[in-house]
């Protein structure tokens, strides 16, 4: 089969196509041919060994000291079951899923996938392109459980989304949407409609000033892009507001840890995973039409470089997708 491989850490130009051998399943896998899969910025991360501030050794260690362990990238995915293990009861050959391989195997650029059936893989809605599927996962999930789970977002709460333009802050306008809360998102001017369009009841140019300091005060302020502090967005808290970032580090683990043994405006740290529970609730809010996913750009399979180019420019608009060998994504 064809996979797009990394072998050493670098620019998006380490990424390229070769033939690898197809891989075996578990009694308790699934073997998926791969129709389309998300480029994120955990791949980037994985690519260019750009893991957060204080974790650099620990990500080398977990995911390659010297060079990436596993050499094919990617998480998140969709396409069809081709074959399942003797074990498997979840699913059946010719079934549509999508979802996401463990962060440690990682494999979805490819034309194939091994996954365990008890991971976060989920049927395709029919309503659904495989595109747009490949585009829940990652932003989907990490935006439910940043702000129901460890944000707990409660009607009437006034939250303020960093970012909200891209892969997480696009699904996270819409989940504070649905929690009943008042967003506003902060993206550049461009993306200023798409946000609005996205349930944003008010929009801020992040060029046009500081954010967080125009004044108002918010009970959440959800960082997805790691542009903030907790010191820059203090004045923006409301008394006992809570400053949230998607990509913290050792200074965030330590104001959690200083500022959850006070009253007043606190930090608070989190790591999220995907988890099957979180993709059948976002199944379920899409079919409903109260979410929908955001595709920036679907790249060909020789163009996996340029897709991871568009990512690390960080001004993506939802989700960027590559598609897998030929095989066609139709809008159904």
């Amino acid at each position: 089969m064809q996979a797009c491989i990394c072998e050493e850490y670098g620019a998006p130009e380490v990424v390229r196509l070769a033939e690898v051998e197809t891989p075996e399943i578990a009694r308790d896998e699934v073997l998926v041919r791969v129709h389309a899969a998300a480029v994120t910025t955990a791949d980037w991360r994985c690519r260019a060994a750009a893991f957060p501030r204080g974790f650099r050794l620990l990500g080398r260690l977990m995911f390659g000291l010297f060079r990436p362990r596993n050499p094919i990238l990617g998480m998140d995915f969709s396409g069809v079951v081709t074959r399942v293990g003797r074990s498997v009861t979840r699913f059946r050959v010719g079934e549509r899923v999508f979802g996401s391989s463990s962060p440690m195997r990682l494999g979805a650029h490819a034309e194939y996938l091994a996954v365990k059936e008890s991971s976060a893989v989920v049927r395709t809605p029919p309503n659904l392109s495989d595109d747009e599927a490949a585009a829940i996962p990652f932003g989907g999930n990490s935006a439910l459980a940043f702000l129901r789970d460890f944000g707990r977002v409660k009607p009437g709460q006034r939250v303020l989304v960093v970012g909200a333009s891209g892969s997480v802050g696009s699904w996270a306008v819409q989940v504070a949407r649905h929690l009943g809360a008042t967003v506003t998102g902060v993206c550049s001017a461009p993306n200023l409609p798409l946000v609005r369009s996205l349930g944003a009841e008010h929009v801020v140019d992040y060029a046009s000033s500081a954010i967080g300091q125009n004044g108002e005060k918010y009970d959440l302020v959800f960082d997805t892009v790691g542009v903030t502090t907790f010191t820059s967005c203090k004045e923006a808290l409301s008394e006992q507001g809570t400053y949230l970032p998607l990509n913290g580090g050792l200074r965030e683990i330590g104001q959690a840890i200083v500022t959850s043994l006070r009253k007043g405006k606190r930090v608070k740290y989190a790591v999220s995973q995907n988890t099957r529970a979180g993709l059948e609730v976002l199944v379920n809010l899409v079919e409903r039409g109260v979410l929908r996913p955001v595709v920036d750009r679907v790249y060909p399979m020789r163009e996996i470089a340029e897709a991871h180019r568009h990512v690390d420019g960080r001004h993506k608009r939802g989700s960027v997708v590559v598609r897998m060998g030929a095989a066609p994504t139709p809008a159904l």
